[in-house]
């Protein structure tokens, strides 16, 4: 049965489809509208991206999950009769108001979703079978699940915190003797009052008060923080504890009282001494918590995690460090973008029951889960005034596309489907030569940005704890670039540009199967070198999306963002 997830939230809005319990189909609404972290409103085009991915039709699905972001008015039943007619004289006037259905369930204190929304209605306009079943699904387990169903563990301590979601900020559930137990983050919190004890918040007041976009520019801090002392941290972590339980806690009265305080504290204060004081408040805290958890779990060894704070990768060493883990893995959909395939998961379980969910589980491969153009890339890029094949000079394009590397070129690979979730892991990235850390500065400078942590290094699996000092319990989330871990020092001069001041990167460990393309130019590149490592960023200029269209990747190469571009079917450059 196909069964099409969506998530309308305020940022990182994004639809999935899945066939059962395989995921078919992934896509982020800014990869199609173009607009950096789009949400807001229903996914529309990410929806109508993945039955085109999927090459399925609308009428064929099966079930509908939805997040309780914000929808149009018309979809709510539970207004006063006056609210209605406010709600259609707003629709009639072409300027219908959203409304969160978090908020709106919170106002209310109700849990029951479904019954304040008119499924019939949604279904209808979005032209989807009548009469389907159209569930919601709760923020924090559509994090916490993917981080168990992609495992083969026997137990676990499954561990989400983001910056809010469905009234809460965390949840805890621990897996063991064939039983998934939640201790807290389920639907009962939004009919409480909420608690103001997140860190995840914390950090996004911190990247605001030193001038960046809260729920964007967080990466920022976590490469700044190497570069300072941890000076004001006790102010800031006086104000947070941890309780017996676990459990994260704050004094501020509320959010407002949290940002205003921030952003006295890191007022006139030097920035990258604000970046490493709230890194060290998090990391401290998390750790804490996770400490007391896993006794709490029985011991486990394996902790799964995920929620925006997660994309913190130098949080994620240092757990897996403390903890002397067995495992951690890392959904690597971490943020937001990663809840609808979660509530296709919460879904299936309430659907099966455990044991046969459990049954299904598998590894994840890769996250090539947008749409795979295939030799249309080559037709545009072939075809688009500017630029021409490359001179192979007899070689094939993939070693061909070496060489230039190894002569300082910035080369993009455009193949498969793109990537899901936050991270370019080999089907929209720029690969260069890791040896000459000024490469960093100077591709930042052609893509227009500014960053503070060198680009990630990609090696082949089979070359990984040879180039990094990686953990076994690292190995599987390092496979998605969602974990740092030091470098050797006999290597770190000659990966140089993937090497951060405190020693560390964030590599991509690939397979060959994952990604033949991309595995191969490695190994080109190792071939000519010695080395085998390449760095790898997104393929996108400043404040936009990772590319998606061929037409996309083609106006970089013509706007001398990259100095070619490696597709299945070849190399093109400008000329």
């Amino acid at each position: 049965m196909l069964i099409l997830g969506l998530f309308s939230g305020y940022h990182d809005a994004s639809a999935c489809l899945t066939d059962d319990y395989r995921l078919v189909a992934a896509v982020a609404q800014e990869r199609m509208t173009r607009r950096k972290s789009d949400g807001g409103r229903l996914p529309v085009e990410a929806m109508e991206e993945v039955f085109r991915v999927a090459g399925a039709a609308k009428r064929d699905v099966g079930a509908v999950v939805l997040g309780r972001g914000p929808f149009p008015m018309r979809y709510y039943t539970h207004l006063p009769p006056g609210r209605r007619i406010e709600r259609a004289a707003r629709a009639l006037a072409g300027r219908e108001k959203q409304k969160s259905m978090e908020r709106e369930c919170v106002r209310y204190r109700r849990t029951d979703s479904a019954a304040m929304f008119d499924a019939a209605r949604f279904l209808s306009d979005m032209g989807l079978p009548p009469g389907i079943p159209v569930r919601f699904f709760n923020h924090h387990m559509a994090h916490a699940l993917p981080t168990l169903f992609h495992t083969d563990w026997d137990d676990a301590l499954l561990y989400t915190s983001d910056g809010g979601g469905d009234n809460v900020q965390y949840s805890i559930r621990a897996f063991r003797d064939g039983r998934l137990d939640t201790w807290c983050g389920d639907d009962a919190a939004l009919a409480r009052p909420m608690r103001i004890d997140s860190l995840g918040l914390a950090y996004g007041y911190a990247t605001e008060a030193l001038g960046f976009r809260i729920n964007r520019h967080e990466g920022k801090l976590t490469g700044l923080a190497a570069f300072g002392a941890p000076e004001i941290a006790p102010a800031l972590a006086a104000r947070f504890s941890v309780d017996e339980a676990g459990e994260v806690r704050s004094d501020f009265a509320d959010n407002a009282a949290m940002r205003a305080f921030i952003l006295g504290w890191a007022k006139d204060r030097p920035r990258e001494v604000v970046a490493a004081s709230v890194q060290t408040v998090l990391e401290d805290a998390t750790l804490a918590a996770l400490e007391r958890l896993v006794v709490r779990a029985g011991g486990t060894r394996r902790v799964g995690l995920s929620g925006g704070v997660f994309g913190n990768v130098r949080l994620n060493q240092k757990i897996v460090e403390r903890l002397g883990l067995d495992e951690a893995f890392i959904y690597p959909a971490m943020s937001d973008q990663g809840l609808p395939h979660g509530g296709v998961l919460q879904f299936l379980l309430e659907r099966d029951g455990l044991p046969a969910w459990l049954r299904q589980r598998h590894r994840l491969d890769h996250l090539y889960l947008g749409r795979d153009w295939g030799a249309e890339a080559d037709r545009v890029l072939a075809g688009t005034p500017g630029l021409k094949p490359a001179d192979l000079e007899g070689l094939s394009p993939v070693a061909a596309a070496a060489k230039r590397m190894a002569a300082g070129a910035a080369i993009a690979i455009f193949t498969k489907g793109m990537e899901y979730g936050p991270r370019a892991l080999g089907a929209r990235s720029i690969i260069a030569a890791p040896g000459n850390a000024g490469i960093n500065q100077s591709l930042n400078d052609r893509l227009d940005r500014s960053e503070f942590m060198p680009f990630a290094p990609v090696v082949r699996e089979e070359d990984a704890t040879t180039v990094f000092d990686l953990p076994r319990a690292s190995l599987y989330a390092a496979r998605f670039m969602t974990i740092t871990c030091d470098v050797r020092p006999e290597w770190r001069e000659r990966v140089a540009a993937a090497v951060h001041v405190d020693g560390t990167a964030r590599p991509q460990v690939i397979a060959r199967a994952a990604n033949p393309l991309y595995h191969d130019a490695i190994t080109e590149f190792a071939r000519l070198t010695g080395v085998p490592v390449l760095i790898n960023t997104s393929f996108n200029a400043h404040e936009e999306p990772i590319i998606n269209t061929p037409a996309e990747c083609a106006r970089a190469l013509v706007d001398d963002r990259v100095d070619g571009v490696l597709t299945e079917g070849g190399l093109y450059v400008r000329g």
